[in-house]
């Protein structure tokens, strides 16, 4: 099941155990990806409660599975996933998957561990979703045997997984990486050039900045209201309420280290931090989830925002991938489709907008904020942008 040829000897050839280093929203979830599509699979966390919980959620999402008729047999599945908190049970792994909390000095000590316990032929693969994969890396003796598999939230149901190749990752660990990815019924997109944010979340990183920058035009419901009537599923705040104010946080504060001090989190998401408010993993983050999803209101919807301004600074970013050869402007929008649940990538939105008015809204926001995150890509300010899109596309 899930099995597919690498130089005719088949994946399952190279990878037949994979080992998960976390149980939380995202390790339980690649662990029951993993054992649906037939890998033996070991599950491990720090505590016998972070690994009974991972294995009760893994249990409710095949019992739903199998109610669809999307899998034959759950227990089957159940059966293929060891749970342990001690981590020399994954020494006989092919390839482990690190899945632990977004704090850079936490991954590197996770894999710098796993570097004294498995085989040398092992490869690594971090499903950071901000960090360079070449600086995890050096943390290992395997630098050529490491490379990100970044999926997205819930991985079970989510078809995107970026595939990040780091300096030193060898073309036939990307290979054979790509192909591990086709097995599990996922779509991988290879991520050419290491960068901070790899593609989804950095084209997406500009959009949260200027997120912060409108909490002092409008409230977080009014601005949620605005992009919900423009048919998203969820509003900005809503969603990083949904996939944890935390992980924004820590993802900010490494932006800022990284690419530029314009990303630095603002205080009030560091007071929610304290206060232990992270959104619906915590019950209380910018809303209420006590009592399940949190109603917003449309009437709130402010003309304050220009929902516009969100596009036209992804759009902008996306740009800059491509002029930094991290990725094609057809890789880009497969990406933001498959990552954001949406109808169109950056690139296939640029060509509704035009190049005079993105040019023209990127100078706006730039100087109202201040900010040069918000500066317009060499290409857009030489009028290029649609001659780069029918070039690539």
């Amino acid at each position: 099941m899930g099995v597919t040829d690498v130089n005719g000897n088949g994946v399952k050839e190279k990878i037949r155990k994979v080992a998960v280093l976390g149980a939380g929203d995202m390790g339980h979830g690649i662990a029951e990806v993993c054992a649906i599509a037939g890998y033996e699979v070991t599950m491990r966390d720090i505590k016998h409660e972070f690994v009974e919980r991972g294995m009760s959620r893994i249990r409710e999402s095949l019992a739903k599975l199998q109610e669809k008729g999307k899998i034959d047999d759950a227990d089957e599945v159940v059966a293929r996933i060891k749970p342990t908190t001690d981590m020399k049970d994954i020494a006989d792994a092919d390839l482990v998957i690190e899945a632990v909390p977004e704090i850079f000095e936490v991954k590197t000590q996770v894999f710098a561990e796993c570097e004294e316990l498995v085989k040398r032929d092992c490869i690594f693969a971090s499903n950071t979703s901000t960090m360079k994969i070449t600086e995890l890396a050096k943390a290992t003796r395997r630098e050529d045997k490491f490379a990100g598999l970044h999926f997205f939230n819930p991985p079970v149901l989510m078809k995107l997984v970026e595939i990040i190749k780091g300096e030193r990752t060898s073309d036939d660990v990307l290979t054979l990486l790509s192909e591990f990815v086709k097995s599990l019924g996922k779509v991988g997109v290879v991520v050419r050039k290491d960068v901070p944010g790899f593609i989804v979340n950095r084209i997406t990183a500009p959009s949260g900045a200027l997120l912060m920058c409108m909490l002092n035009k409008a409230e977080p419901e009014e601005i949620d209201a605005v992009m919900k009537r423009m048919g998203l599923p969820m509003g900005p705040f809503e969603l990083m309420d949904y996939t944890g104010v935390d992980v924004f946080y820590h993802a900010m504060r490494y932006y800022a280290q990284s690419i530029s001090k314009d990303y630095e989190p603002p205080e009030v998401l560091e007071k929610m931090l304290k206060e232990g408010n992270l959104g619906k993993k915590s019950g209380r983050g910018w809303y209420d989830w006590s009592r399940g999803r949190p109603s917003i209101n449309l009437d709130k919807a402010s003309d304050k925002v220009n929902p516009l301004d969100f596009t036209v600074v992804e759009i902008n970013e996306a740009v800059k991938l491509v002029e930094m050869e991290v990725a094609k402007p057809e890789d880009i929008d497969l990406a933001v489709k498959l990552g954001l649940n949406r109808p169109f990538g950056p690139f296939e939105f640029a060509k509704s907008i035009g190049e005079r008015q993105i040019l023209e809204r990127l100078l706006a926001i730039r100087d109202e904020f201040e900010k040069d995150i918000f500066e317009p890509a060499k290409t857009i300010k030489d009028g290029k942008l649609m001659e780069m899109i029918e070039l690539n596309l």
